[in-house]
């Protein structure tokens, strides 16, 4: 028996798409459970369309996302002549033909088809015509000779037994006439020569796992299990593409959606273990099967992403947690001053508390990364008359205090709370706005006592 292999293979012609993503984790964790192996493969023989910065992002997204392949990264361009050859084995053994239809020729028949409101399918014209008739003014493109008669049955791991007519897959291109291979006689040699034992993938290529099917068969080789994965759609259930906003990993990062927060809320994004809703990831490996992946499309839902990422920043450990800040921080806002990192990193039990992402803490840590507050307007109108009489009073308590603690603290707001006939809003805020800039955000105990006596009575001071 063939130790398992699964690959996930992208296309570098734009930034790796969340549907990708989680395609690349679903083939991991089968690798991982069955103690296989899973390779990254770049499929790059788009030229014109293949960008090396986007091979790059590729590669850095499934590190960020802790989805380790193994050995090199396989990329396809370097193995365009063993696609040309095979393509030419195909010719000799009467698998394929050569095809002179000219580029008018086609539009012509795809002209027809669409006005009869019918997919278009070459009409095999070129299939059992002697070459010695072929134009001399036309390089030919080589087509794979597919079966006309019968039904082909693809046993799906995830949608389970799917039957086509087979004269509804045309003679497909696999060669261009530049002498370029298509996709569907690339990505079958390449995954036979990769051993692959296992295709995970989304069910837009049903039709193409039946095409690569049959040149399996045409060469003799061993077909792989296939599993087809339903797409994931927007929440208005539209399919997710690249042009939706959070579709791509970078639009979670800069947010500051932690990696195996993502990792988890993809893994339950279509596939399910009893009424189980986190999984830390030895859980995600030894768990997960193909039988628990749905057969419907799945909806990605934001709220449900902030949901499991604020569970994973409260349970994180804050030295860990801090150093994700400090990451984040230095990658999409502003590098913690050096001076800062103390204080925020025994501030981040109260900075974390509601905090659904790291840009959370990073705005409810402003107040200490600022060495000057930075007022929103309007609030800094509800510092009125009484509100300063109030700021001027606590002022003049703290200053006096001896020991700066919260129960010595908590004892001067009673008083300003009971000396000015008003509530703890009424004391609270105005403190809040004059220390941090803004009536919301952390307690202000916690506000208090992280920005120490000597700042508090400093930020006070300037009330003006």
């Amino acid at each position: 028996m063939k130790k398992v292999a699964t690959r996930f293979a992208p296309s570098p012609t734009g930034p790796l798409h969340i549907g990708g993503v989680r395609t690349a984790l679903f083939n991991w964790l089968y690798s991982k459970n069955k103690s296989g192996n899973f390779y990254l493969r770049i499929e790059d023989t788009d030229k014109e369309r293949s960008k090396q910065e986007h091979k790059i992002q590729i590669i850095n997204s499934l590190k960020w996302m802790g989805i380790e392949h193994n050995g090199e990264e396989y990329i396809q361009s370097e193995m365009i002549g063993e696609h040309i050859t095979i393509a030419e084995r195909l010719l000799e053994n009467g698998n394929a033909y050569k095809c002179y239809c000219s580029a008018e020729e086609i539009e012509e028949q795809k002209k027809r088809a669409k006005q009869k409101k019918i997919p278009y399918v070459y009409n095999r014209k070129w299939r059992d015509i002697s070459e010695n008739q072929a134009p001399r003014d036309i390089k030919p493109v080589i087509r794979f000779k597919s079966k006309i008669e019968g039904t082909s049955l693809l046993k799906d791991l995830v949608q389970g037994n799917v039957e086509i007519e087979n004269n509804t897959i045309e003679d497909f291109v696999i060669l261009r006439n530049d002498k370029t291979p298509t996709y569907n006689l690339s990505a079958t040699v390449d995954d036979h020569n990769m051993e692959v034992t296992h295709i995970i993938r989304g069910d837009d290529h049903k039709i193409n796992t039946f095409k690569q099917i049959q040149i399996y068969e045409a060469l003799g080789w061993d077909i792989p299990q296939f599993a087809h994965i339903p797409l994931i759609h927007t929440i208005d259930g539209k399919k997710l593409s690249k042009r939706d906003n959070a579709s791509t990993l970078e639009d979670f990062s800069k947010i500051g959606i932690l990696p195996e927060a993502l990792r988890n809320y993809l893994l339950r994004l279509g596939w399910s273990y009893k009424d189980k809703e986190i999984f830390n990831l030895e859980e995600s490996i030894k768990l997960f099967n193909l039988e628990g992946i749905g057969k419907s499309p799945s909806k990605l839902d934001m709220s449900r992403i902030l949901s499991i990422n604020e569970y994973y920043i409260k349970d994180s450990d804050e030295k860990v947690l801090f150093k994700k800040l400090k990451e984040y921080c230095k990658i999409y806002k502003e590098k913690i001053k050096e001076e800062k990192e103390n204080t925020i990193k025994s501030s981040l039990t109260f900075l974390k508390n509601k905090a659904k992402t790291l840009e959370d803490i990073f705005n409810n840590s402003k107040y200490i990364l600022n060495d000057k507050v930075v007022f929103n307007e309007n609030d800094k109108v509800l510092i009125n008359d009484e509100a300063k009489k109030i700021i001027y009073l606590f002022k003049d308590k703290t200053s006096k205090l001896e020991v700066f603690n919260r129960e010595n603290l908590e004892q001067i707001l009673n008083e300003l709370i009971k000396s000015n006939n008003t509530n703890f809003k009424g004391v609270g805020q105005p403190l809040r706005i004059m220390l941090t800039g803004s009536k919301f955000g952390p307690g202000i105990y916690d506000i208090i006592l992280s920005l120490g006596k000597k700042e508090v009575i400093k930020r006070l001071e300037n009330i003006g």
